[in-house]
């Protein structure tokens, strides 16, 4: 099920029954189409994420932390001023359609009471939220706008009035309590029921049509209304089964069982946990992907460089074999110089280095004398002999620096924005870039922050996302005797628990995580490395993030992303 018009009408009633007569005390801004908004409600504070991302729009409780800019956007603040300290007077869903009415009262600078509604327009890459005045009924901002020449139907600027998307003249699914109701709706002779589902009913999304069909094993007309009535009665009565299904190339949420999709079946309490799991890096991912895609490119452009030139070095190394040959040829040439006169091309001798004495054929150059040509032969030697080593340290440096950029692109998979651009910096001081000037002026002294997780136990577990993040958190904020965690011989994260005894728990959920974030990701049986962390070294003139460690032990585990979600919390 995609977010549909169901899902908005069970993600409605769940935020109606936790947030109504909630106070809004903190509004934020992580990204420029997502918004977070702290509420007191029922002596408890909930985070409710609002997005109108392109790709991923949805609104649902949280438990996850977000990075906020340094300097919130105008919209937030704006919202700061309208939203700050106002109550929740009631959440609907309007007309079964993907659009949330949120109400809230506060009060002006005067005291006056006053309303505004909060427009969630969950459609795509449509997907808005806009800020109205309940009684003008104008528009005060939107997170996007949306000028007339843009939309015909409507204009989503400041000062205009708020305007319904378009209706859709669809029928309102649960105002069908018959067969008869439902089988007068359908066209029996057109076929493809599930789309006739989809352009009759408002709020049906083709998965969940599909499954209506499938649950009716024949596609007869009984059949079909008495599963049509079956899901909706199920539905408007709130009995809602979240559930998350990995299938072997999609992953699905629904709030009903999908018994037609095969996969790992995961169920939830609540539909926002399923929302905040199924969620869960996805939007970051796209995000990182579309705003640092010329970073990617390069890394991945640089690591393909580095391979060639090591194949080049390789191919220059075996041809340093025939060093020996060319002294053999020389002194052989020494030996026999009295057979050979100057504008010879060739001359041809026994080979005395060899036991079976077989004649060789020594080629000249005629324009040189003998001892000339000979003296040719023994400095090709020497300048063979001498490449090799200078070869060899070539191909050294090169791997190590493939090994440098693999990482970076391994980081770069589950990198957040503020990790990229500690990437950028990085590469930066290391000559590979230049130095981008930012318009926001950095934290004096701001230290990478590893991201946070928390074990089952309650111990806490930090894991370095970038190389800054790498050498800080293993150099400078762990101790001695905490435990330090890395994948075997695969680039990854390095991991530290808080701990100075972590528990058998701690120490696999923290090996999960250092699985997880390593290039092994999607692997089985990933071995992971532990040690205390005074046996980690750093070596003299190594690249950041590098290190060496001894004493350690290794354990097997296979990367989860729903233990890192739990964990995340």
């Amino acid at each position: 099920m995609s977010f549909d018009g169901i899902m908005t009408r069970a993600i409605t009633n769940e935020l109606k029954d936790t947030l109504t007569s909630g106070r809004i005390s903190k509004v934020y801004q992580p990204h420029k189409t997502d918004l977070v908004f702290t509420i007191r409600a029922n002596g408890k504070n909930h985070k409710l994420l609002l997005s109108a991302n392109p790709s991923f729009a949805r609104i649902h409780l949280t438990e996850h932390q977000y990075e906020n800019p340094d300097s919130p956007p105008m919209f937030c603040m704006l919202l700061r001023k309208h939203l700050e300290g106002a109550f929740i007077e009631s959440i609907e869903q309007l007309d079964m359609e993907r659009i949330l009415k949120i109400t809230v009262k506060n009060r002006d600078e005067i005291g006056d009471e006053t309303r505004k509604v909060l427009y969630v327009e969950i459609m795509g890459r449509h997907s808005n939220i806009i800020l109205t005045d309940d009684k003008s009924k104008k528009i005060i901002d939107s997170i996007k706008h949306i000028p007339s020449f843009q939309n015909r139907h409507r204009t989503i600027l400041p000062g205009f009035p708020y305007v319904m998307p378009p209706a859709q003249e669809k029928k309102d699914p649960f105002s069908i309590t018959t067969k008869e109701e439902f089988i007068s709706n359908i066209s029996w002779n057109e076929g493809k029921l599930d789309k006739q589902l989809v352009s009759s009913f408002s709020g049906f999304s083709p998965i969940l049509a599909k499954e209506i069909i499938h649950r009716a094993v024949l596609s007869v007309k009984d059949q079909v209304a008495e599963s049509f009535l079956s899901v909706t009665n199920q539905l408007a009565q709130g009995k809602y089964e979240p559930q998350m299904i990995a299938a072997e190339k999609k992953e699905y949420f629904s709030v009903i069982p999908l018994t037609h999709v095969t996969g790992n079946i995961r169920t939830f309490k609540t539909v926002s946990m399923l929302l905040d799991r199924f969620f869960f890096g996805k939007a970051d991912r796209d995000r990182i992907k579309q705003q640092a895609n010329d970073l990617e490119k390069y890394l991945s452009n640089e690591y393909d460089k580095i391979t060639k030139k090591i194949g080049k070095l390789k191919r220059e190394l075996e041809q340093t074999v025939n060093a020996e040959e060319f002294q053999r040829k020389g002194e052989l040439l020494t030996a026999y110089m009295y057979l050979a006169k100057k504008g010879d091309k060739y001359i041809e001798v026994e080979d005395y280095f060899s036991e079976d004495q077989a004649v060789v054929k020594i080629e000249l150059d005629p324009l040189k004398n003998p001892a000339d040509n000979a003296q040719s032969y023994f400095k090709k030697y020497a300048k063979l002999k001498k490449s090799v080593s200078i070869i060899k340290d070539q191909i050294e440096k090169a791997e190590n620096e493939l090994l440098y950029f693999e990482r970076l692109i391994v980081q770069m998979d589950s990198a957040s924005m503020k990790d990229v651009e500690e990437i950028r910096e990085e590469l930066g001081e290391g000559g590979y870039l230049k130095t981008r000037q930012s318009k926001q002026k950095k934290k004096q002294n701001a230290a990478p922050q590893p991201e946070k997780f928390i074990s089952s136990d309650g111990t806490e577990i930090l894991v370095g996302k970038n190389n800054k993040q790498n050498d800080h958190l293993t150099f400078k904020l762990g101790r001695a005797n905490e435990t330090w965690l890395h994948t075997k011989d695969i680039p990854g994260s390095h991991v530290v628990i808080r701990s100075a005894s972590p528990s058998e728990t701690d120490l696999n959920e923290a090996a999960i995580l250092a699985g997880f974030f390593s290039k092994a990701k999607s692997s089985s049986s990933v071995p992971v490395d532990f040690t205390l962390i005074k046996h980690v070294k750093k070596p003299n003139g190594s690249k950041p993030g590098f290190v060496i460690y001894d004493n350690q032990q290794t354990l097997y585990v296979t990367p989860d992303e729903d233990i890192v979600w739990q964990l995340k919390k």
